[in-house]
């Protein structure tokens, strides 16, 4: 008998539940989505039900945050001195430009170099002890830097480091107990989702704006004009940003920094609408190798790549086919991919497991990494997917720390001259000048240009880098260089003042 009843009791427990439940749906409205006329219901698409609907987006509490830890930085460009007389260079940075154009502001004649030419930035404190992240092109051939915070109190700054391929510098002052930002995690910003820029633009106090992130992996081309190995895959957003932002805070709404604020996109240099911003993930790993290396411990994988941008005539060459990856168009003998076993012809389609969608994205995720670090790439042959496990290598083929050096202030890319081209050359050795960038002290004091070869150092013959630069850090404030251009008669000589520390 009892039985019975415990069944008739789960019986109707059951019945009544089910009844309340059809009561429920019967005559409680659910939310629904209209569409073109249509009811559709409100869970269509992923649409929010009413316990997932946000609520208003507060901007005052990151704001609050944010504002303390970003400074405003002011600049002195070049010496009362002439220098040279040397024509000024055109800004390389037109078209989608750095948020501060020193041409705009100083002209273009060919003698502003001896006149000290004042301009501004932004910056942002990362550390209670003085450590602050800037861009690089804020600070570039500085002889001055003032460093200005929130509360209006003034500091003299050094430049721990600076790298030309991210474009961005770290500062120092001597203070303590400073506010700082925390880093967020700018793979996990979404589009859409609300940023806040801060900085100090056109030479105003601490100003706030708001946007979302527009687009993500984004490319502009403006560090390959001052560095060889440039690293962009910017953050767009929609949040106003101008002359003197460069070099400030884009934060979450959470005032954690994701992104340090760098160029905008505009036909006049002021804003149109559109800016970039280099995510943080990237900055962390920059910043940390300046500040404990003094250089960027930067790691390759040993190849070249056929460029997104590359054109359609050069893609059907080499049969590239869309959608596989990232296609290699050589591996270097003594490379970490060579090693691995990657040939020409592959496509690197991803790295630790995750998909790569473009070369520049390829380069975004290895710029996270340093020499010695172990990473798993998947490459495609013939239509066959491998995997291999690869050991990245410095820009010398090792996998050793590098370490700054006397050179690195002349701003130039050397190679040691080939023994082939050097007996044909009528020559025992040489130092080739491959690259002069921006900013360096060859750049600033002499008309020196690409494919110049040095032979000597104060009548010292050099003919290796590392003789160049024994010979370099002997010869004090005063060098001269005496080399040739190959096709040219005759020696040419440099004369270079070292820049006071």
């Amino acid at each position: 008998m009892k039985l019975k009843q415990i069944v008739f009791t789960v019986l109707i427990s059951a019945a009544t539940a089910i009844g309340v439940m059809y009561a429920y749906n019967s005559f409680v409205p659910k939310p629904v989505a209209i569409q073109d006329g249509v009811k559709i219901p409100a869970n269509y698409a992923g649409l929010f039900n009413g316990n997932n609907i946000p609520g208003p987006v507060d901007f005052e509490q990151p704001s609050k945050i944010a504002v303390p830890a970003v400074v405003h930085i002011t600049t002195v460009i070049g010496k009362a001195e002439a220098s040279n007389n040397l024509p000024r260079k055109s800004n390389p940075f037109r078209g989608l430009v750095p948020d501060d154009f020193f041409d705009d502001f100083f002209g273009n004649g060919p003698n502003m170099r001896s006149i000290p030419q004042r301009a501004s930035g932004s910056g942002v404190i990362v550390s209670q002890d003085g450590y602050i992240i800037t861009n690089n092109h804020v600070i570039d051939g500085a002889s001055e830097i003032k460093v200005g915070l929130n509360n209006k109190t003034s500091y003299t700054a050094k430049v721990i480091g600076a790298d030309a391929s991210s474009d961005l510098a770290v500062l120092k002052i001597d203070a303590k107990n400073l506010p700082f930002l925390l880093y967020g995690n700018s793979d996990n910003v979404q589009i859409g989702q609300w940023v806040l820029a801060i900085g100090y633009p056109l030479n105003l106090e601490t100003t706030v704006t708001a946007g979302i992130i527009s687009a993500k992996g984004r490319t502009l081309g403006l560090n390959a004009r001052r560095s060889q190995t440039p690293i962009e895959s910017f953050l767009q957003t929609d949040a106003a940003v101008n002359q003197g932002n460069s070099g400030g805070a884009l934060v979450n709404t959470n005032g954690e920094l994701v992104g340090i604020n760098s160029a905008i996109a505009s036909p006049t240099g002021s804003y149109a609408g559109y800016s970039y911003a280099i995510p943080v993930n990237i900055v962390k790993k920059i910043v940390n190798d300046l500040i404990q290396f003094g250089t960027v411990q930067r790691a390759y994988l040993g190849i070249s790549y056929l460029p997104d941008e590359a054109p359609d005539s050069e893609k059907e060459k080499v049969g590239y086919k869309s959608g596989q990856g990232v296609y290699v168009r050589d591996a270097a003998k003594d490379g970490a991919a060579a090693a691995a076993g990657i040939k020409p012809g592959d496509y690197i389609s991803k790295l630790n497991g995750v998909p790569i969608t473009s070369g520049n994205d390829m380069v975004e995720k290895i710029a996270r990494l340093k020499p010695g670090d172990k990473v798993s790439i998947t490459y495609l042959r013939g239509g066959k997917e491998s995997t291999a496990t690869l050991t990245l290598k410095n820009k010398t083929g090792t996998y050793d720390i590098v370490r700054t050096s006397v050179l690195d202030d002349f701003g130039v890319d050397f190679a040691t001259l080939d023994k082939k081209k050097a007996t044909e050359y009528g020559q025992t050795g040489g130092v080739v000048v491959k690259k002069i960038n921006p900013g360096g002290l060859i750049d600033a004091q002499t008309r020196m240009r690409d494919g110049f070869i040095i032979l000597r150092v104060n009548d010292k013959p050099v003919a290796t880098i590392d003789e160049l630069s024994d010979a370099v850090q002997k010869a004090g404030d005063n060098i001269k260089l005496d080399g040739f251009y190959p096709g040219f008669e005759g020696l040419y000589t440099y004369n270079i003042g070292k820049e006071p520390q």
